[in-house]
């Protein structure tokens, strides 16, 4: 992968004049490198990570993580049921595995209902889909290689009698 890329990777926030010093190269060359890579589809977006389990206040929704058997179609293999699946709007990543299961599908819903539903509604009902299991995420601890630290647990004192 290119230079410039990787350093985007790991801190979409850099700045053109950080990447060119470090790159040795000028600031416009790689403006332009980073409005290319952008019109070309390679960037396709920038994202920012959040610890949720820090922010107060927030309701933090419920993510799943579903492996989906499927029975491929002919001639189309898995794509189009694989479009399909990534259609769903509660879908937010779709990849297609080796091993047991076929399809690994990440979804976000308001609680374990909603993911319930999703799966027992819109997912296992479609003609190819012949078997899911779901698999709640219950604590995350790092996440596109950033650790996340934990809101401190009140902790007890011991009481002796």
């Amino acid at each position: 992968m290119e230079e410039i890329l990787e350093i985007l990777e790991k801190d979409a926030r850099t700045s053109c004049e950080d990447i060119a010093k470090m790159l040795k190269k000028k600031p416009q060359e790689i403006k332009a490198a980073i409005k290319k890579y952008e019109k070309d589809g390679v960037v396709l977006r920038y994202k920012t990570i959040l610890n949720k389990e820090l922010v107060k206040g927030d309701d933090s929704s419920v993510r799943a993580l579903i492996e989906v058997n499927i029975l491929p179609q002919k001639d189309l293999g898995f794509e189009k049921i694989a479009e399909r699946i990534y259609s769903f709007p509660e879908v937010s990543s779709c990849y297609l595995i080796s091993g047991t299961y076929d399809l690994l599908v990440i979804i976000e819903g308001k609680n374990i209902q909603t993911v319930s539903s999703f799966v027992a509604e819109k997912l296992s009902c479609l003609e190819n889909v012949r078997g899911t299991t779901t698999h709640f995420l219950l604590k995350k601890y790092k996440e596109d290689g950033v650790i996340l630290k934990h809101r401190e647990e009140n902790k007890r004192i011991a009481i002796s009698y």
